[in-house]
């Protein structure tokens, strides 16, 4: 997902500052906790970049009988990537 990582890091301090203000959470240290919150907003952002990165080296490897059966790249990388988001349990946006 195309988010700036000082976005990330914006929405995870205000998220942070919100659960503490309405006393969902205590925070002794909450910079680290926004810190941490950060670290794990931006892997879980990062997991579709990671899954198309995955489809495009798949879908390399098979580019020569793609093209000799005349498949579309674009329905095969669809197809390659629900299928490793169902086998993965990921949910896509």
């Amino acid at each position: 997902m195309l988010l700036a990582r000082d976005f990330v890091g914006y929405m995870a301090r205000e998220v942070t500052k919100r659960l503490i203000a309405e006393q969902v959470i205590e925070a002794s240290a909450p910079d680290d906790l926004a810190a941490r919150v950060r670290t794990v907003m931006q892997e879980e952002i990062s997991v579709e970049d990671r899954l198309n990165e995955e489809v495009r080296q798949i879908l390399t490897q098979y580019a020569d009988d793609m093209r000799k059966t005349g498949a579309s790249y674009q329905e095969m990388y669809k197809k390659v990537k629900g299928q490793l988001a169902r086998q993965r349990k990921l949910i896509l946006r």
